[in-house]
């Protein structure tokens, strides 16, 4: 019987991303590849282990598929994919092609349906094809069959109808309502609450099918009862049952010979290409394996200069690798980036200090605190808190080599041999004193958690001069991590943690991972000391870089100082009131609940979570008219909705009708809502009443900061019911919020930044800028600037920061079309020649040197700026232009920040910073001090840096956000 093998792309590609550190770049193009190795490295262990007769790759359509449409919430809590697996992509797909794998992207589908359709299409039209369903994802359980199994690759297992059975309990034609009932975190799936997967193996072994489960619940009991009759009337399961039914028979051409692999596996390798393009990416180290797949002689000439993507430190010899039959996706991409297997032993010769009487510790804090010596600081930890407890303090100072020797010191506060040395206070206590010193540079890696965990134990650590993380961010270094920054930047393999706390846990089952106070405290001290020691090296080179760069004033002066600042908001945390935060839940189920009953009055009994259903009623009953038309029948996306309620294709239908799609909007708007930010935000808050989001400063590449657990950067605020979250942010009895944000601050430096003297006019002037601009691109008088036209110069104003396109900005302004679009910035651009100047150097900036700066020197690298795809080398335009805007923009809000924390220190302790989003600061206050601290903010903010036009920051006090705002 032959087999084809069916391939989940972006599965295997985001299991590749995080199997592999991000330091692997080529070394030719500089280009990050650690998703693209590990494709590599898995489709040849694939074609090699398994040798399949068919192979294809389906991927996610870009088209929105038809369960965002009836459930707005789909997948709505996940967070975008890193910037630099995104960029891999395109090289993924050709290299998958290269292979010889067709690409299967069908608009409108997920790669599920895709994988579905084909698992029942091939297996019907043959008797002797099996297919191979290369995935981990539950939703495909639904098509097992005697001929169609899924390959969890990670396990080399193969799992058909009896395996499911077995493994959960139900059968195949069960899967759809099982997955129903349990729902799906990682979809945002709602499914039953309080009903887990053996519950509902338990009731469809029990009743057979869903159907019959709602139709006798009456034989159920209790909570159970009540939550799946609860689940029925409100339509979760309705939904949920349709968001995991996968598409079997969708409408597309797929010719099975065209995926016919050849002979042994190999007959559609393009191997000449594959040889020249792992030369490029730097994948020297998988010639060998190509080779024996193909059956070729050794072809390892011409490489010079080309080198592995991780260099080990290690002399040791390279382990050598299993053969490949027992194909595993996953199961040794760890060897296979590593070459060799780095022993615990030996890493660092000589065993750090490790200091275990008070005399010891006195001794070591006097002799650095009289040398004052760059001091690299890490900490040992019990978890992962911010405030988890304290294992030991690492130390390493002066200048490093390749040993530590006697520059490196373990202070342990836990133990297996605790009562060997001091105590977790003692040792607090002791090292306080030298922590706490202003006068001794510090540094460390991801300094924000150690000072976080020191300040929890009672050390308010001072000094930091250096976080190597940021240093490697700010740098273009390859990868953020310190395991990473050692292989690339120092050539050497540091220790795993996982030699010392065992492996992580894969089953249920496998023993647990210790805890390091429970790791020998040789081997804790040895590995505690190689990371300090890493940190120092790390940072005198990183520093050096940034010097050389022209980045050294923006780390020194902005990033570096703007840690500590970050430390203290995240410890601040804010208040959130947990009542208004459950009253605004209600309320909005109420209202989608009143919206729904409005619907149904307007059009009838039908399912307004259905696109089918809702385009039947829209276009069918009520007589719309002019729909988009899908594979599938007319679509109701957004925006077919959005011109529906404007009026467009309305003639004949009724007036009260007219209101279904405006209502149906609201309807999903609402839903969304509740679902994404609301429970999330309930869940988030900590036993202090607060929620204590973490801040990143190396999560965009622009500069700005980013948050999460939870991201309040992404709170709605473009509408009334989303603005009213913010009243949930409250202020601590006796104090008030105050919020202060820049006014227009991306158009005030663009005018900056390029000089042109009619904006820079009107912002001296203190006029409308929207208005002015409309005046001038216009031809009219300012006083005589219609609302109309002011829509139209703002949307153009904002836009020109972003490179707006004449078919971005048509999108954007209702009734201007592509060729008015295109004549609206000619015209800009001719008013405002000191724009256009500046963007053509943008452009050009990233044309000559690879990249752009931002008005305090931070870089970004611009690829594709010279590429001969039109559309490729568009969008680096845009993003040349906007990197400039966007991340002047950062430079100027994190001057602020770190100018204000500075001065409330000084001035007004009592206040404390607690947000930051995007050009926006929240404080609390005392509320007598409330108007003082506004009026410092507001000063602070106005005088981070002297532009050539004014900064202009808007302040405002209350009990919570939404009133202060």
């Amino acid at each position: 019987m032959k087999t084809a093998y069916l391939l989940d792309g972006f599965a295997l590609i985001f299991r590749s991303y995080y199997a592999l550190p991000p330091s692997m770049r080529s070394p030719v193009t500089g280009e990050v590849t650690n998703a693209t190795y590990g494709v590599a490295v898995n489709l040849i262990k694939l074609f090699e282990g398994k040798r399949p007769d068919y192979c294809a790759m389906a991927v996610e359509s870009r088209v929105p598929t038809f369960r965002e449409t009836i459930y707005p919430a789909y997948k709505a809590h996940r967070d975008a994919p890193p910037e630099d697996l995104i960029a891999q992509i395109p090289a993924i797909l050709e290299l998958a092609k290269l292979f010889g794998l067709p690409i299967l992207e069908i608009p409108g589908l997920e790669a599920d349906d895709v994988l579905a359709t084909l698992a029942v299409r091939l297996t019907a039209g043959d008797e002797n094809l099996r297919v191979r369903l290369v995935t981990k994802d539950k939703d495909l359980d639904q098509v097992l069959s005697e001929r169609v199994e899924i390959y969890d690759a990670h396990k080399d297992e193969v799992i058909g109808p009896a395996g499911l059975l077995e493994k959960k309990g139900i059968r195949p034609e069960q899967a759809r309502d099982y997955q129903a009932l349990i729902g799906d975190t990682s979809d945002n799936i709602p499914g039953v609450k309080g009903i887990g997967p053996k519950t509902a193996a338990t009731l469809l072994q029990t009743y057979g099918t869903l159907d019959n489960l709602l139709a006798r619940t009456g034989e159920l009991k209790g909570a159970q009862k009540d939550k799946i009759e609860a689940a029925a009337k409100d339509g979760t399961l309705a939904i949920s049952r349709k968001l995991v039914a996968l598409d079997t028979a969708a409408g597309f051409a797929f010719d099975l010979e065209g995926c016919a692999t050849g002979e042994n596996a190999i007959g559609r390798i393009q191997a000449d290409a594959l040889f020249e393009r792992f030369k490029q990416l730097g994948f020297q180290k998988l010639r060998p394996d190509l080779e024996r797949l193909l059956g070729r002689a050794s072809l390892a000439t011409g490489t010079e200069g080309v080198s592995p993507p991780i260099k080990p430190a290690s002399s040791s010899p390279a382990k050598k690798k299993p053969e490949p039959a027992a194909f595993g996706l996953f199961a040794d991409l760890a060897e296979e980036s590593k070459e060799s297997e780095p022993a615990e032993e030996g890493k660092i010769p000589s065993l750090p200090v490790i200091p275990r009487t008070s005399e010891e510790v006195a001794t070591l804090v006097a002799k650095l605190r009289a040398e004052k010596p760059l001091l690299a600081f890490d900490t040992e930890t019990i978890g992962l808190g911010r405030t988890a407890p304290l294992v030991g303090i690492c130390l390493a100072w002066g200048k490093s080599g390749e040993e530590c020797a006697d520059n490196s010191a373990y202070i342990p506060l836990r133990s297996p041999e605790a009562d060997t040395h001091l105590s977790p206070e003692e040792g607090v206590a002791l090292l306080k004193p030298l922590l706490e010193d202003p006068a001794i540079p510090k540094c460390a890696h991801n300094a924000k958690y150690d000072l976080q965990t020191l300040r929890a134990a009672g050390i308010e650590t001072r000094g930091l001069v250096f976080d190597s993380m940021i240093g490697a961010f700010l740098s273009g270094s390859p990868g953020m991590g310190l395991k990473d920054l050692a292989r690339g930047e120092l050539g050497m393999e540091p220790s795993d943690i996982e030699n010392l706390i065992g492996p992580r846990p894969k089953r249920k089952g496998d023993a647990p991972q210790r805890t390091m106070d429970q790791v020998p405290l040789a081997s804790a001290a040895r590995y505690g000391a190689e990371d300090a020691d890493m940190t120092l090296r790390l940072t005198r080179i990183l520093q050096a870089r940034c010097e050389e760069m022209g980045m050294r004033g923006l780390a020194d002066n902005v990033e570096m100082p703007l840690v500590q600042v970050l430390t203290d908001m995240e410890d601040a945390g804010i208040r959130v009131d947990k009542k208004i935060l459950g009253d605004q839940r209600a309320e909005l189920e109420a209202k989608v609940a009143q919206l729904r009953r409005q619907i149904l009055d307007l059009c009838g009994d039908f399912n307004p979570d259905s696109p089918k259903q809702l385009a039947d009623v829209l276009f069918n009953k009520l007589g719309f008219k002019g729909g988009k038309k899908t594979e599938t029948g007319y679509s109701t996306d957004s925006e077919v909705l959005e011109k529906l309620a404007e009026g467009e294709g309305a003639a004949g239908v009724a007036d009260e009708a007219r209101q279904v799609p405006a209502l149906m909007l609201e309807y999903r708007s609402l839903t969304k809502l509740v679902g994404t930010y609301l429970v999330a935000l309930d869940e988030a808050i900590e036993s202090d009443g607060r929620v204590h989001c973490r801040f990143h400063q190396t999560g965009a590449a622009t500069g700005r900061l980013s948050s999460s657990d939870p991201n309040l950067q992404n709170i709605p605020i473009r509408t009334e019911v989303g603005k009213r979250i913010r009243g949930a942010f409250v202020a601590g009895p006796g104090n008030l919020l105050v919020v202060a944000d820049y006014s227009q601050i991306e158009l005030r430096l663009l005018a900056h930044l390029s000089g042109d003297p009619g904006l820079l006019d009107a912002f001296a002037k203190g006029q409308d800028i929207h208005a002015a601009v409309a005046a001038q691109v216009f031809g009219v008088a300012e006083a005589e600037v219609s609302k109309d036209l002011r829509a139209k110069a703002k949307a153009i104003n904002f836009g020109i920061v972003y490179g707006v396109s004449a078919w971005g900005l048509a999108r954007q302004v209702e009734g201007l079309g592509n060729q008015g679009a295109a004549e609206l910035i000619a015209n800009y651009k001719l008013k405002y020649a000191g724009i256009t100047s500046f963007l053509d150097q943008c452009v050009m900036e990233a044309k000559d040197k690879g990249f752009v700066t931002t008005i305090l020197g931070r870089r970004r690298i611009i690829d594709n700026i010279s590429s001969r795809n039109p559309a490729e080398r568009n969008q680096a335009e845009r993003l040349a232009i906007n990197s400039v805007v966007q991340g002047s923009a950062a430079d100027l809000i994190k001057k602020a920040m770190v100018d204000l924390h500075a001065r409330l220190k000084a001035e007004c302790p009592q206040a404390r910073l607690l947000l930051q989003i995007h050009d926006e600061l929240v404080l609390e206050a005392p509320a007598a001090l409330a108007p003082q601290v506004a009026q410092l903010v507001k000063a602070t903010m106005e005088g981070a840096m002297a532009l050539k036009t004014p900064l202009v920051a808007d302040t405002g006090i209350g009990g919570n956000w939404l009133e202060a705002k």
